[in-house]
Order: structure tokens, then sequence, then C-alpha cells
């Protein structure tokens, strides 16, 4: 019999339906990285992003459990829809609330940025940004993978990844500096542009 960690998404996720608890802590493990660094790079908070993250995978349980999982072979990008999903619905409650709370202040409500139809498109648009960025980081060589993941991702300074990594602050700047002139190579390769 082969090892969990071999088997396909829809497999772990057949066992997780079944009562095999292990088999979801295999899916979580396989994705945790990209959808958290999704949110992450959409709200740009990372107390918020936990909070999204962990709701996120709260909601693929319920669903599971429900028998409501019916992308077969397309457990990523279902994730991702969840967590896409959670974000809006934030911005949505935050545009409302801003809306009530401005009743007692003198605020003119369509004018407000904050308010306008192009804040959902910014968050979709900066989703396929990050989408885009996150496939770019995959090409990079391992070290400079790492360092790119742990500054922007882990939001760890420099001296925190130098001692994470065991290099000096001048080998992991140097690793960053090269890590982002190959994802702009990388970038006009493919013809992705980078800003929303």
């Amino acid at each position: 019999m082969k090892q969990m960690s071999h088997f396909s998404d829809d497999e772990l996720v057949k066992l997780y339906e079944q009562g095999n608890n292990g088999a979801f802590e295999h899916l979580l493990n396989r994705y945790k990285d990209r959808v958290f660094t999704q949110i992450f790079l959409l709200v740009h908070n990372k107390e918020l992003a936990e909070d999204i993250f962990q709701d996120t995978f709260i909601k693929a349980i319920v669903f599971m459990k429900q028998g409501r999982y019916t992308d077969s072979g397309k457990f990523y990008p279902w994730l991702s829809r969840i967590a896409h999903n959670l974000i809006v619905d934030h911005y949505r409650r935050n545009c409302m609330e801003q809306a009530l709370s401005s009743d007692t202040q003198e605020i003119d409500l369509f004018n407000a940025i904050t308010l306008s139809e192009g804040s959902i498109e910014d968050v979709i648009v900066n989703e396929q940004v990050l989408e885009d960025v996150v496939k770019l980081v995959n090409y990079l060589p391992e070290n400079q993978q790492e360092v790119v993941r742990m500054r922007f991702f882990e939001d760890l300074s420099f001296k925190e990844i130098a001692q994470a990594t065991g290099v000096s602050i001048n080998t992991a700047l140097g690793r960053m500096r090269y890590a982002l002139m190959n994802m702009r190579r990388l970038a006009q390769e493919y013809h992705i542009l980078l800003e929303s």
C-alpha cells in the first residue's frame, strides 16, 4: 500500500470523508503555505490573513464532511475559491460597517474610495497578480525561493532570514536581488504583468 503522502488530493478527500483525519492533515500540509500566501498578499495583514486562513480550512472541512466537495482533481483551486470568497466577504462587511458608522460623521459616501465598485475588482486583480507571483517564485532556484518566501510571506527581516538559513546578511540580500531579477525576467518572458 502506498504512503498517504503519495495519494492524490481526491483520494485524500475520500479517506477524510470516511473518517480518516490523517488524510486531512496531509491535504493541509500540502497546501497551507500556498493558501496562506495567497491570502496574505491580498489582505496585507498577518492577523487577518491567519483568521481567513483558518476560516478557509474550517469551511473546507465542513463542506467535505457534508459531501459537498465535487471539484474532482481540482482541490487547490477549490480551496483558493473558498479563500477568495472569504476575502471578498470580509471587504464587503467592512464597507457595510463603514457605511453604517458614517451616519454620525460628515462623510461623502458617494465619493468614498472604499465603497467604490472598483474595490472588489481590485481584490480580484490583486489575486491574479498574486497567483502569477507564486508561479514565478516556483521557477526560482531553491535558495532564492526560500529567501522570497521568508521575506514576503513570513515577513522576516534579512537578519532573521540570514540566521534561519545560516548565511550572512549580504548573502541573503544577494539572493533576494537575484530572485527579483529572475522574476522580472520570467515575467517578461511569459508576458506577465506584475502590477495591479
